[in-house]
């Protein structure tokens, strides 16, 4: 699985740098959100087929929340961690780390709040964040176990990501993913603000 996706990924990079011209490739990247709801559409009638499913996903009651929590928590502390390597404040370093992987909110965010500068590494870190996790959802699935599998897609968990987790884990952890997808898409732009503005 992460051999097709890393041929996929530099596949489409080649189509788009040397085969594809212009107006195909303004005709995927113009259409990539629709692409996104089909998937996800598919994605529900594969949750539908699964009978009980929402019923095993009711029966966490609030530990359902454990999971976006979590990961929420360990980006920002990860920032924290990194801030000293990097030589930026802990402000910025946790502000671009709670992007959780949502590299265009976040790259606009900090641009706007701190500058070009700042909001390039933003973009990069939380593009850099996705593109590994297409590379490493697989092998924590096998060798971790599928709740630990999200945790690498951070915000990404509801969309790009989202392809990966369906083929390496089961229909229970895909409506998972989506749940800490949106929560932690919702609190990004809260934290990158409140990390950037406060410390």
């Amino acid at each position: 699985m992460v051999w097709i996706a890393l041929g996929c990924l530099l596949a489409g990079v080649l189509c788009g740098l040397f085969f594809f011209p212009p107006e195909v490739t303004a005709f995927f990247t113009g259409n990539s959100e629709r692409f996104l709801w089909a998937l996800m559409f598919l994605v529900g009638i594969s949750v539908g087929l699964s009978k009980g499913v929402f019923a095993r996903v009711k029966g966490y009651g609030l530990r359902v929340l454990l999971l976006p929590l979590s990961i929420t928590a360990a980006s920002a502390a990860a920032g924290l961690l990194c801030a000293p390597l990097t030589g930026m404040g802990p402000g910025e370093s946790m502000a671009i780390a709670s992007g959780m992987g949502w590299y265009s909110l976040t790259g606009i965010l900090l641009t706007d709040l701190a500058g070009a500068e700042v909001g390039a590494i933003a973009f990069l870190g939380n593009l850099l964040r996705e593109t590994i996790s297409f590379l490493i959802i697989p092998w924590i699935a096998a060798h971790l176990n599928h709740y630990t599998a999200i945790a690498p897609a951070g915000a990404t968990s509801e969309d790009t990501t989202l392809a990966v987790l369906i083929r390496c884990t089961r229909e229970e952890i895909v409506v998972l993913a989506v749940f800490n997808g949106v929560l932690c898409s919702a609190v990004v732009p809260v934290l990158v603000r409140f990390f950037y503005g406060v410390l």
